[in-house]
This record gives structure tokens, C-alpha cells and sequence, in this order.
């Protein structure tokens, strides 16, 4: 197919039908006065409770009700087209992937679970394909930079997963099991409640699949992911609270030449006070962890990362204002087989953001301070204003700067390491415009991000090893993205239309799109509710793309076609069905040192069945 000519056609069609759209969406809430339900409340935007059109932010959620309908088996399925997102992987289930927001790398964007921070210290990336969907209730897509609210590697932009709380009406437990294509079982199992001030919520999941090849003619390459959960809240009569949160998974995956046992773990404690009527504290302790063991061609090799986190965060009211200052200290640790020159590195910083409201006018101001051991000092800061044009239309400005820190490996890897290098740096500007009424709701925005001192590795010693990592290369990244929602009558809408052009801007590779990146891209969802029945599908499409930084090695576009089914057979008691690239097209995303494509999966069926409301 031509994907090129097919994003183009939408989008032409999207524009062409937008004030159309809207006159209707506008009318319609003029009549009915009808509270607005595609205007979610968000808070990683503004580390404050915001709806999306008040965060002067491009965020796209992702709330249970969506979650629940598309039922996916990995998180890079549910994220894959969303706008702004672009998804790399090496294969299917449990396989390495990459998520890159804006055109930067899956080293340059934060991904947090319930405020805690879960990366590789060691290769500076989240390990997204060891996490399982059905331990989270909602997820939060915040494009642009967020330096100034969470510190190093929030270029591109923040991921943040939530888990469920628990609800008032007692316990409540839910069931699910079902299996499918490739041999693949699923489980889980939760129970969940409050009562008297107190929220729980514990669960536990296994996914288990034979699994399907990664290189043509193949073997099958497993994966195996068992992962437990516990979250408990209690809330005094003084309107304090205190909370704690544990999950980890555990499991093994296969890949091309060896396996590895993994574990991704995320711990931690917070206690919250109303120091007086306007003045809240929030003190958090937490640790995560990234952990793997493996065995390949090379050996026996471990590499397991630990980050402790102390935040101290205050929020502060004045009058239709809002203050937000704090501190943060955090700690990376690594333990290997590898012998690193450092084990160690900590971080401090001190931030603050005003959140002041001038109706019509807005203003967002942040500024942070990070003080690290290994590369040093580094001052971010972001500016955000917002002006509504009517009570439907929202137009937007946004200037902001961040940094990506060097990774362990990076820096201290045995001889091939430079321990010396500078963070990267960058700065972006955004233009965007929302309109929100009552069944719809779109959002066009256009930016560019500017990145200095990239890191890349370099021949320094011209043995035709690619050797040492050096802060040489620059990058321009611009794009155009429309996100647009509707919800009438029974059917739920979504599209994202996304335009990157993310060009390398120094070397020999000057005026290059950066590697493994797509420059179009796009995404719709349909879902339609028929009495006990729900129906739906996916339709994501992406041109080509480069496997390397030259742009000889090109990988064709793709489009692929995921469908569902729901069926609420009985009181409590549902099934549901996911045919996911129903077409089974064949498609890679990357390649392989020696030029093999690595394919993801072709057509696969599930069925679950789900006891629970």
C-alpha cells in the first residue's frame, strides 16, 4: 500500500471535515449545557490536576474504558500511532523495543509508574516490552519537553502509567483468563475496594506464549511474564494521607542468539499533609530496579541498575494560583559481571512552577536546578501560555528546555566508554490549538526541537571499531501533529495524524532523517457498543523508515489492521476476542547487525473470558 498517499488522504479529509464538525459539536452543546466528557482530567502535564485543554500541553490519555476494549498483549500495541509516538521493536512478545515521542530516542523521554521513574541505568531506556497492560488502569502521553518538572531525559517527552486505587462499595475482584495464537495463556486476577478512608488494590498476572520467530525461518522465541502488584492508601480525618505501592515482574525471554531472565520493579511510600488551608506537602521515597541476566554467544552477563528516589513536593494556593515548589534526591546503582569504572552516581535538584490563571489568559512557569555527580550542573526551565479564544477554543504557546544525562554505559563501560561527556541539551518550541465541546474534541499542534551535543559513537582511533562515545552530533527535529476524539451516540472515535521530519544537522550525515524513525504516521480507532456487543478496530499506518544513520538501509512502510469483540454474556461475566494484524502483513520496524529484517508476528487471535464489573 502507499502509506504516504493514504496518511495525505485522511488528513485532507480530517481538515476538510473539521469545521464542519465542529459547527455540529458546537451546537449541540449550546443546547444541551451538557458537561463535557473528552476533556479528561491529566496530571503529569503540570504535576497538578488539570483537564487537557488547562495543561497547555499536547497529552493524549488512554483511560480504562479504552484499555479494557483493545485488551493488548504488550504496551508498545496500546502506544504504537498514538500521536507523536513512534514504536521500534526487535520481533514480537517480550521482545527489545524502543518508543520514540517527538523523533527522539527511547533514552530522551521519561516513562514513570504512579510518579516513580523506571529506566536502565546502564543503557539510559525503559525496558517497556517487560511490562503487562492489564496491570494498569490508565496511561498519560505528555509530548514536549518536561525537564523542569522531573529532570534529565524528559526531551522528547513523559509516559506515566497509573495503577487502580480501589473504589468505594467494598471488595471487588475480577477474573480473567484466555489464550490464543502461538500458544499464548493469559491470566489475571484482582481484588480491590475502600472503605472507611482506607484504598486497596491487589492483583497478579501471568502471560505465557511459545511465542512467534524474529528472523525468517525461524525457530519460535518465547516469553513469560509473571507480575504482582500491591497498592494501599488510607486517608485521615485531618485530610492526611499515606500510601505505598509495590510491583514487579518477573519472567524469561528468547531471543536471536541467547535468552534473558528479567525483572522490572517499582517500590515506594509517600505521605501527604494539608500544612493549612492552602499549603499541601508531599514527601515520596521510592526505588526501582532493572535487572537481567544473560546468556548468548558472548557468555554469561548481568546487569542489574537500582535507583532511590527522596521528592519533596509542595503545593500552594493563592487565590486562583497555584505554586508548585520542591526538592529531589536520587541515587543510580549498578551491579555487573562487567567491571564498571564508577557503581554509582546521585542527583539534586530543587524545582518550582507557577500555575497562575488571568482569564483568558494562562501562564505556566517552571524552573529547575539538577546538580549531578557525574556530568555536573544543569539549569531547565519551560514557559507556557495559553489564551482562550471562547469557551471551545484554546490556543497555545510553549517554549521549554531539557536534558538527556549520560548513561552508565556510556560513561563508564569498559573500553568503550568517555567519561568525560557533556548531557545533551535541547530546546523546543510548540504553536497548538484545541477545540473541546461536549461529544468531540481536536487538537493541532505544530513544534521543533533542537538537540545539541548529541551522543553517538565514534572511531576515534581509527582501528574501524565504532569505539567511543563523543558529544559531536546535532539534531532539528520539526513535526505537525492532530490528535481528534469523538463519542456519539454509541460509537467511540479516534484518529492522530503525525508529520516528523527529524534530521540530523551535523557529519557526514547532515540533512539525514535519524534512524529507525518514520515521518508519517497514522492512527484511527472505531468502537461501537450494540446492547451486550461491542465492536471495534485499529487501522495504524507508518511509511518508511532508515535502519542506519547513512540512509542506505530503508524499510518499507506498512499499514496493519487490528479488530475486537465484546460480549457480555451474563451478569458479571464478558469475552472478548482480538484478531491483531487481522491482514497478517509482515513488517519490521529494524534489522539485524548481519541486514536480516527482524519480523514481528502475523496474524494472531485471542480469546479471554473477564468475571468482574
Amino acid at each position: 500500500m502507499n502509506t504516504t498517499h493514504a496518511t495525505r488522504g485522511l488528513a485532507t479529509f480530517a481538515l476538510a471535515a473539521l469545521p464542519l464538525a465542529v459547527q455540529a459539536a458546537d451546537a449541540q452543546t449550546a443546547d444541551t449545557g451538557e458537561t463535557q466528557v473528552l476533556n479528561p482530567m491529566v496530571v503529569t502535564a503540570a504535576l497538578a490536576p488539570r483537564t487537557a485543554d488547562e495543561s497547555l500541553a499536547s497529552v493524549t490519555l488512554l483511560d480504562e474504558a479504552t484499555l479494557r476494549r483493545q485488551d493488548p498483549a504488550s504496551l508498545t500495541d496500546l502506544f504504537r500511532g498514538q500521536p507523536g509516538v513512534d514504536v521500534n521493536t526487535s520481533g514480537s512478545f517480550g521482545k527489545s523495543s524502543s518508543i520514540y515521542i517527538r523523533g527522539t530516542s527511547s533514552n530522551q523521554s521519561l516513562l514513570m509508574i504512579d510518579g516513580i521513574r523506571l529506566r536502565s541505568a546502564t543503557t539510559g531506556a525503559p525496558a517497556w516490552e517487560f511490562l503487562d497492560p492489564r496491570m494498569f488502569e490508565r496511561a498519560e502521553i505528555v509530548r514536549g519537553p518536561r525537564g523542569s518538572l522531573y529532570g534529565a531525559d524528559a526531551m522528547g517527552g513523559v509516559i506515566q502509567l497509573f495503577t487502580p486505587e480501589g473504589e468505594e462499595g467494598g471488595a471487588t475482584p475480577r477474573i480473567s483468563f484466555g489464550g490464543g495464537s502461538f500458544d499464548t495463556q493469559r491470566y489475571s486476577a484482582s481484588l480491590s475496594g475502600a472503605e472507611g478512608g482506607t484504598r486497596y488494590h491487589f492483583a497478579a498476572s501471568r502471560f505465557d506464549t511459545e511465542g512467534a520467530p524474529v528472523r525468517r525461518d525461524g525457530d519460535d522465541k518465547g516469553f513469560d511474564n509473571t507480575t504482582g502488584l500491591a497498592r494501599l492508601s488510607h486517608t485521615f480525618e485531618s485530610d492526611a494521607e499515606v500510601g505505598v505501592l509495590a510491583l514487579r515482574a518477573r519472567g524469561n525471554t528468547e531471543f536471536d542468539g541467547g535468552e534473558t531472565d528479567f525483572v522490572q520493579q517499582v517500590a515506594g511510600v509517600y505521605g501527604e499533609i494539608p500544612v493549612s488551608e492552602t499549603w499541601r506537602s508531599r514527601l515520596t521515597l521510592s526505588e526501582s530496579r532493572d535487572e537481567s541476566d544473560t546468556l548468548d554467544a558472548f557468555g554469561f552477563s548481568v546487569f542489574d541498575t537500582q535507583t532511590r528516589t527522596a521528592r519533596w513536593e509542595n503545593t500552594f494556593g493563592v487565590g486562583v494560583h497555584e505554586l508548585v515548589a520542591g526538592a529531589e534526591y536520587s541515587e543510580d546503582s549498578i551491579s555487573s559481571t562487567n567491571v564498571y569504572d564508577e557503581t554509582s552516581r546521585d542527583n539534586a535538584a530543587v524545582f518550582a512552577q507557577g500555575l497562575l490563571d488571568f482569564s483568558p489568559v494562562a501562564v505556566q512557569a517552571s524552573l529547575r536546578y539538577d546538580d549531578n555527580q557525574a556530568f555536573g550542573e544543569e539549569v531547565t526551565g519551560s514557559l507556557a501560555l495559553g489564551y482562550d479564544l471562547d469557551r471551545h477554543h484554546t490556543l497555545r504557546a510553549s517554549y521549554g528546555t531539557a536534558f538527556k544525562a549520560p548513561s552508565f554505559n556510556e560513561l563508564y563501560f569498559p573500553s568503550f566508554s568517555n567519561p568525560h561527556l557533556n548531557a545533551e541539551t535541547s530546546e523546543a518550541l510548540e504553536l497548538g490549538i484545541r477545540g473541546q465541546y461536549r461529544t468531540l474534541f481536536w487538537d493541532l499542534v505544530a513544534y521543533q526541537t533542537d538537540i545539541d551535543d548529541l551522543i553517538i559513537n565514534v572511531d576515534t582511533t581509527g582501528d574501524g571499531w565504532v569505539d567511543t562515545p563523543q558529544n559531536v552530533a546535532k539534531a532539528r527535529i520539526r513535526g505537525i501533529e492532530l490528535a481528534a476524539g469523538a463519542e456519539i451516540d454509541d460509537w467511540t472515535l479516534a484518529a492522530a495524524l503525525t508529520y516528523t521530519d527529524p534530521e540530523n544537522r551535523s557529519g557526514d550525515n547532515a540533512g539525514n532523517r535519524l534512524q529507525r524513525r518514520a515521518s508519517q504516521s497514522l492512527r484511527f480507532d472505531v468502537d461501537r457498543e450494540l446492547g451486550d456487543w461491542t465492536l471495534g478496530g485499529s487501522w495504524i499506518a507508518q511509511n518508511h523508515r532508515y535502519n542506519d544513520a547513512g540512509n542506505d538501509v530503508r524499510l518499507p512502510g506498512y499499514g496493519i489492521v487490528n479488530l475486537r469483540a465484546g460480549w457480555a454474556f451474563a451478569p458479571m461475566w464478558s469475552a472478548r476476542v482480538t484478531l491483531e494484524n487481522a491482514l497478517d502483513k509482515e513488517y519490521t520496524t529494524a534489522k539485524f547487525f548481519d541486514g536480516d529484517d527482524y519480523i514481528n508476528a502475523g496474524r494472531a487471535a485471542f480469546l479471554s473470558v473477564h468475571f468482574g464489573p
